[in-house]
């Protein structure tokens, strides 16, 4: 199973309304790519993909392979066929600055990467956020960007945290063409860096 023809730019869009970490992928006319609900409570991070939001059908699950997060790698199922799509490896002390993915392949052969555009945003963000008032705005002027690589330096893709008041609305546009599987590996890994980068602010 696997992500296709997909109409970009794909909306991704939090609920606020639950306490888990659960958000809609739609398309730009307003078809349900997939619903995302992140496991509550629990040790390693334990993501499932639904087709959408009724959650009747599964399509792919993301899990950790170890206990703690810090560099740990998370690997993509697709639940239906079993099929192994590959994995996102989080780069834990150089996230600190500038937010920094591998997306890794079935084979575990690094193929991606995904990069933070400009590591200052969450600098000032971080900054200005302890300032009355103005801290609850920085949502709408201080908006991150991060951008899909090949090994070559190519880009592919490029996600965008769109303004919000609490950060619930990111928007991925592709770039330029890229074979299905490895679309679908991109976007499973982009989804689930944006629970990670939405956590850290």
């Amino acid at each position: 199973m696997i992500l296709k023809n997909l109409n970009y730019p794909l909306d991704f869009k939090f609920k606020i309304t639950t306490l888990a970490s659960d958000f809609n992928i739609t398309d730009r006319n307003g078809n349900y790519v997939a619903y995302v609900r992140q496991k509550m409570f629990r040790l390693k991070e334990d993501v499932i993909v639904f087709s959408d939001e009724s959650r009747t059908k599964e399509l792919f699950n993301i899990k950790a392979n170890q206990w703690i997060d810090f560099n740990a790698s998370y690997m993509m199922t697709a639940l239906l066929t079993g099929k192994k799509f590959g994995s996102l490896a989080r780069k834990g002390v150089r996230s600190i600055w500038k937010a920094r993915y591998d997306i890794i392949d079935e084979k575990d052969k690094p193929i991606y990467q995904i990069n933070e555009d400009n590591g200052w945003i969450k600098v000032f963000d971080s900054f200005l956020g302890e300032i009355p008032i103005l801290g609850m705005l920085t949502g709408y002027f201080l908006n991150p960007s991060y951008t899909v690589k090949d090994n070559a330096g190519k880009e592919y893709f490029r996600l965008k945290k769109m303004p919000s008041l609490v950060g619930r609305r990111f928007q991925l546009e592709r770039l330029i063409d890229i074979d299905d599987e490895d679309e679908s590996l991109v976007v499973l890994s982009f989804l689930m860096m944006v629970l990670f980068e939405r956590a850290r602010g």
